[in-house]
C-alpha cells in the first residue's frame, strides 16, 4: 500500500523537488533542537560538557545523515544508504575542508595527525574492503575469497565491525578528551519541558525530513531518469552535510581552524564507523557500479589532508591545498556523471 508520504511526493515533480527542499531544512533544524535539549538535559544530570560535546554535538550534526540512511536501508533504497555517507565525506573533505582553507589556512593539532585523520583512512579503506571483497562460500585452507570491483557487500558482519571500531575510537577520543581538557565550556541551561519539547521537535523534525528527502530524492531520479546513486552523491550528500558546512565555514572565518578540521573529520568517521555499521546490521548493504571509485576518493581525500598537515611547517592546510581538494572533487564529479 502506498503511504500519505507517497501519494503526496508522487503527484508531480514539483512536489518532490520541494519534499526534498522541506526535508533538508526539518534535518539542519531537527537536528540543532535535538541537540539543544539533548545537552541540556544530559548536563541537568550530571555529564560533563565535554563528553556531552564529543557525543551528544559530534552526532547531531551527522544526524541527517544517519536519519537519511536508516530509512532507506529500512526501505530496502541501500543505492541512497551508502552513496549519502560517501558523497557526504567527499563533498565534506574536499568541499568544505577546501573552501575553508580558501577562506583561512587551516591548521591541526597533533592528535588528529596521529589518530583522527588516519582514523578516516582507515574507514574508507574498510568500505573500499567490503565492497570489493567476496567471501568464499565454504572457508577453507585454499579459498580464501576473491576481490572484484562492485561485487561485494557490507553485510552484518561487516556493520558490526564497523560499530566495534566506532566504540574503540570514541573510547579513545573520551579518555584522551578527560586528560586534556583546561575548559569544560557552558551549556545554557533551560527548564524541563523546553529540553522535552526540543527533543521531542527535533526527533520528528528528523524523521519526517529524512522520509521527505528519501521519497523525494528517489522520486526525482526516477523522473530524472539517473540512478539513485547519482542523487545519493550529489543532492543528497549535499543537503545532509549542510551542518558541517556551516559549521566548518563560520569556524574558518573566525580563524577558529581546529574547530573546522575536527568537525569535518570527526563527521567523517561518524558517517562511517556509526551510520553505515547501523545500517548494514539493519540491511546487507550491496555494492553499485561505481561503488569502488567512490570508496577510492573518500580514502585519497583523506590521505591528502593527512599529507598536508604533516608535510608542511605548520602543519596546516594552505589555500592552495583547499583549491586542490575543491579541484579534485570537481574532476571526480565530472567524471562520475559523465559515465552515467
Amino acid at each position: 500500500m502506498i503511504d500519505a508520504f507517497e501519494q503526496l511526493i508522487v503527484l508531480n515533480p514539483w512536489t518532490m523537488v520541494f519534499a526534498v527542499i522541506a526535508g533538508f531544512v526539518l534535518l539542519v533544524y531537527g537536528a540543532d533542537w535535538l541537540v539543544d535539549g539533548a545537552s541540556a538535559l544530559a548536563h541537568r544530570f550530571g555529564v560533563s560538557p565535554l563528553v556531552i560535546g564529543l557525543t551528544v554535538v559530534a552526532l547531531g550534526t551527522s544526524m541527517p545523515e544517519f536519519i537519511v540512511s536508516t530509512i532507506a536501508a529500512i526501505e530496502d533504497n541501500t543505492e541512497i544508504a551508502i552513496t549519502n555517507i560517501l558523497g557526504s565525506n567527499a563533498i565534506n573533505t574536499c568541499i568544505i575542508l577546501g573552501l575553508s582553507a580558501l577562506i583561512y589556512p587551516v591548521s591541526s593539532q597533533k592528535s588528529s595527525r596521529v589518530f583522527d585523520i588516519p582514523f578516516s583512512i582507515l574507514a574508507g579503506l574498510l568500505v573500499l574492503f567490503f565492497v570489493t571483497y567476496t567471501p568464499p562460500e565454504s572457508w577453507s585452507f585454499t579459498d580464501f575469497g576473491s576481490f572484484s570491483l562492485d561485487k561485494g557487500s557490507i553485510s552484518l558482519a561487516g556493520g558490526i565491525i564497523l560499530l566495534i571500531v566506532f566504540c574503540v575510537f570514541m573510547w579513545h577520543n573520551v579518555r584522551v578528551a578527560k586528560e586534556n581538557a583546561d575548559e569544560t565550556g557552558e551549556i545554557q541551561a533551560m527548564a524541563v519541558w523546553k529540553m522535552l519539547l526540543l527533543i521531542l521537535a527535533g526527533l520528528a523534525g528528523l524523521v519526517v525530513g529524512g522520509e521527505l528527502v528519501v521519497r523525494g530524492a528517489t522520486g526525482v531520479a526516477h523522473e530524472l531518469g539517473v540512478s539513485d546513486a547519482v542523487i545519493g552523491l550529489t543532492v543528497v550528500a549535499l543537503g545532509t552535510s549542510l551542518p558541517e558546512l556551516a559549521t566548518s565555514c563560520v569556524a574558518a572565518f573566525k580563524h577558529n581552524c581546529d574547530l573546522a578540521l575536527g568537525n569535518v573529520i570527526g563527521s567523517n568517521i561518524f558517517n562511517v564507523f556509526f551510520i553505515l555499521g547501523v545500517g548494514a546490521v539493519i540491511h546487507p548493504l550491496p555494492a553499485y557500479p561505481g561503488l569502488w571509485l567512490d570508496a577510492v576518493i573518500v580514502v585519497l581525500s583523506s590521505l591528502m589532508v593527512w599529507l598536508f598537515v604533516v608535510s608542511t611547517k605548520n602543519h596546516e592546510i594552505k589555500r592552495w591545498h583547499g583549491a586542490l581538494l575543491v579541484l579534485v572533487y570537481a574532476v571526480y564529479l565530472t567524471y562520475r556523471l559523465l559515465a552515467i
